[in-house]
């Protein structure tokens, strides 16, 4: 029986409301990053579910926290504030998400489930209290070092990944922190979200991302002693693109929006150069 008009409806807010950019991203980090340290293959499928049952909690949770917010801006983009989807109904499915993730953590192992824990807390920390606060660079920082960890330790025998790539995962989950406001600053200041970023202002933290870039592919690259040639290269070439977002950035002028998508692009780059270094 085909699905009614308003339950499609609902369906779509719900991914809507899932922050599907960012949930996808960091999901296929992961299973990518689980495939090149060695994890067979059904640790690998399980390491993809967690993740993913894991960002879904955080991006349901930061809309039903949100949803006021959003209700008092008139966010047309918020499904919960158009009443496309109910914020009681994001909190059910964002805690049946949360209680879902632990177990499929759990079943890679304890020291793995309290590696992801800090991840998945991190980013709910972040939606129900750190977000407006100048402390809400923290829970990226905590999240995004610990997510490779949760990788590595779900391994046979468990084992932490080297400080480098950890380093470079909090310094690539900061760069985001500071990259996600450049775009979002009218709708943030209409929310009333005053994190760091928005502290700092947009040509700043553009700026700062750019920094963060350059030195996340830095960490990287003392952790990637053995990689191959063209890991390496490809670290490089991001620290390079970094650092000309870092020379560019400041304004938001052509210029500014130049350096976002060289910033953009370092990223890109050292993520690839991570995974080609594993």
């Amino acid at each position: 029986m085909p699905p009614t008009a308003s339950t499609s409806r609902l369906l779509r807010g719900l991914v809507l409301a899932c922050h599907p950019l960012p949930t996808v991203a960091v999901t296929a980090f992961a299973t990518a990053y689980a495939a090149a340290v060695g994890l067979p293959g059904g640790r690998v499928v399980l390491v993809a579910v967690a993740v993913l049952l894991g960002q879904l909690s955080i991006g349901w949770c930061n809309d039903w926290v949100d949803a006021p917010r959003d209700v008092a801006a008139g966010r047309l983009d918020k499904p919960a504030a158009t009443g496309q989807v109910p914020p009681r109904l994001l909190a059910v499915v964002a805690v049946g998400a949360l209680v879902a993730c632990a177990g499929a953590s759990l079943a890679l192992g304890l020291l793995a489930a309290g590696a992801h824990a800090l991840t998945v807390l991190g980013g709910w920390s972040y939606d129900l209290w750190l977000k407006p606060t100048p402390a809400s660079f923290v829970p990226y920082a905590v999240a995004f070092g610990a997510l490779p960890a949760f990788v590595t330790l779900a391994a046979a025998p468990p084992h932490l990944p080297e400080a480098g790539v950890m380093a470079g995962g909090a310094l690539l989950g900061l760069a985001a922190h500071f990259t996600n406001t450049v775009g979002d600053t009218e709708a943030d200041a209409a929310t009333g979200v005053r994190g760091l970023p928005q502290r700092l202002g947009a040509a700043v933290s553009l700026r700062v991302s750019a920094v963060l870039v350059v030195l996340a592919a830095v960490s990287l690259l003392t952790a990637a002693r053995g990689a191959g040639a063209v890991a390496l290269g490809v670290l490089v070439a991001g620290a390079l693109l970094g650092f000309a977002g870092v020379v560019l950035g400041g304004d938001l002028s052509a210029r500014g929006r130049l350096a976002f998508r060289l910033t953009l692009g370092a990223v890109a780059l050292v993520i690839v150069g991570f995974l080609l270094s594993a």
